[in-house]
């Protein structure tokens, strides 16, 4: 697979940008990312169920409002967010109760541990399953983002390029900013630097903007620790990145971050 096609593959197996709070918190999350953990939250909280295709995306267009900070292409808007899934699920409980448990289950993951603004969550079901076994042999076939990761890389924590880059990026004077990526690691919550938008050696790039308007601009790409709040870890990374850069900037300092992964607790840090 040559390099062009294997970076579109990537890309569209990342999902969309959706952003995490609101228009002033300057922080979205990969579609990629968000439905890794809320179906991992899904599957603990309701071991006989299992969840089919899920999306999210704004839960009216004509509501939502340009961040406040630059986004990154292709980056939703601030707005509430609907989300909605198919699942599968044992003849062990009526299919409302289960919806209701997983509707619960999924609410508590997206707008407590990561931070999304969630409007509502809208399941079908489409499926009955006879057991546990049945459970099991669903898995891969309920999980259609997977064929994405085995196709691009784009899963969090594969041997990509992306994470050997990041490291390599800072100190071959690409647009990395090294400083700001020691302070970035630092902040409590962040597991990595995770750069998948850009390409692999870009996980914190600061730019000056233009004369028109002045300022100085930072991204920033990271992976969470799942069981923190991701929206809580980008107003750390934010804060602490725009002290790391303010210095010498010729006009305002502005800091976006865009979280590519939520990494399971136990896994082990690059």
């Amino acid at each position: 697979m040559d390099r062009l096609t294997q970076a579109v593959r990537q890309q569209l197996g990342l999902g969309r940008l959706l952003p995490l709070g609101g228009a002033a918190d300057g922080a979205w999350i990969t579609e990629h990312a968000a439905v890794g953990a809320l179906r991992r939250a899904a599957s603990a909280a309701l071991p006989g169920a299992r969840l089919g295709t899920v999306r999210l995306g704004l839960a009216d267009p004509a509501t939502a409002v340009p961040a406040a900070v630059p986004a990154p292409p292709s980056a939703l808007p601030a707005g509430p967010l609907r989300l909605t899934a198919d699942f599968a699920a044992t003849v062990d409980e009526p299919l409302p109760a289960v919806a209701g448990r997983l509707r619960a289950a999924l609410w508590s993951a997206g707008a407590e541990t990561l931070g999304l603004d969630l409007d509502a969550v809208d399941l079908r079901a489409t499926a009955l399953l006879d057991g546990p076994e049945a459970v099991g042999s669903t898995e891969a076939m309920t999980a259609p983002e997977r064929q994405a990761d085995a196709e691009s890389g784009a899963e969090a924590g594969t041997e990509s390029g992306a994470e050997a880059g990041t490291e390599s990026g800072a100190e071959a004077g690409t647009e990395d900013d090294g400083s700001a990526a020691r302070v970035v690691r630092a902040v409590p919550g962040v597991a990595r630097l995770a750069p998948v938008l850009g390409g692999p050696a870009h996980a914190v790039r600061t730019r000056d903007r233009t004369d028109e308007e002045p300022g100085r601009h930072t991204q920033v790409q990271i992976a969470v620790t799942e069981g923190r709040c991701a929206l809580d870890v980008t107003a750390a990374v934010r804060e602490a990145v725009a002290v790391a850069t303010a210095d010498g900037a010729p006009g305002p300092v502005t800091v976006a971050v865009v979280v590519t992964a939520v990494d399971p607790v136990g896994r082990a840090a690059r």
